[in-house]
């Protein structure tokens, strides 16, 4: 396949190594019965694969120029392209259950997750190939967490699949990406949650992330650090820990507390 010319501006490199691709899809699971949504398609690398193991195939391509020449590169029945930002992109109007398998720009990684994570229609399961140290935040533990894997855990089972060289790409990134595996989780990890009152909590702690809780909470959340004193307390954590320590039981623990406060 004749490789187009990639645009920096929108952090394209090309991945042709047959068994690179072949992993990503792998790792979705992908049946005869499956509607893949594929993100940034580019010169239809993975967009071959994906439409001899799926049922349909959703391309979604901001490159106008990409995504009027898809047809012609990836020639099949199963395949419908979107000249559209990923971003603003209708969810609810695929047919659930789907899938979302992608080899994506680095810098579209945290508001993708957001947006695919807030939607009233997501995804069972997101393949993504991100930049390697991204996928190892959104899968990390307590003591290296950041708003991004909370956020990601809170909403996803997440796990890391393989490892892809810059070497393999064209033109080569500057760092390795590694495929991130998400897999929607079919009921809510907490019951009696209201998620933007949980997540400006969560927002709150990592505000200022090297301030202990006692610090980051009575500044984001607007209370007096007794306040924030007590509400640590009742919920069973030291105040002078920082939000990266905490997992998402203790964030919910907190935020129990907090309620208290606000009712």
């Amino acid at each position: 396949m004749n490789l187009p010319e990639t645009n920096k501006s929108l952090g394209q490199h090309w991945l042709t190594d047959l068994s690179a691709l072949g992993d990503i899809a792998d790792a979705a699971d992908i049946t005869a019965d499956d509607v893949v949504v594929e993100i940034g398609p580019g010169p239809g690398t993975l967009t071959q694969l994906l439409v001899k193991q799926a049922k349909q195939v959703v391309a979604v391509e901001f490159d106008a120029k990409l995504a009027r020449e898809l047809p012609r590169r990836v020639k099949a029945d199963n395949l419908r392209v979107v000249t559209q930002d990923i971003l603003s992109f209708d969810f609810t109007s695929i047919p659930a259950p789907y899938k979302v398998v992608a080899n994506i720009p680095y810098y579209l990684t945290s508001n993708l997750i957001r947006v695919m994570s807030e939607s009233l229609n997501p995804p069972t399961i997101a393949v993504l190939l991100i930049q390697k140290e991204v996928a190892q935040r959104v899968t990390a533990k307590p003591g290296d967490l950041s708003l991004l894997s909370v956020t990601a855990q809170y909403y996803w089972e997440v796990s890391l699949g393989e490892l892809v060289p810059a070497a393999l790409f064209t033109p080569p990134p500057k760092v390795d990406s590694q495929v991130l595996i998400m897999r929607y989780r079919s009921e809510p990890l907490f019951e009696d949650i209201d998620i933007k009152k949980f997540f400006r909590l969560v927002k709150a702690g990592f505000g200022q992330r090297r301030k202990t809780l006692l610090n980051s909470l009575s500044g984001g959340l607007h209370l007096d650090k007794p306040t924030v004193l007590n509400i640590c307390q009742t919920a069973g954590i030291d105040p002078s820990r920082r939000a990266q320590t905490l997992d998402l039981n203790e964030w919910n623990n907190l935020y129990q507390v907090v309620e208290t406060y606000n009712t």
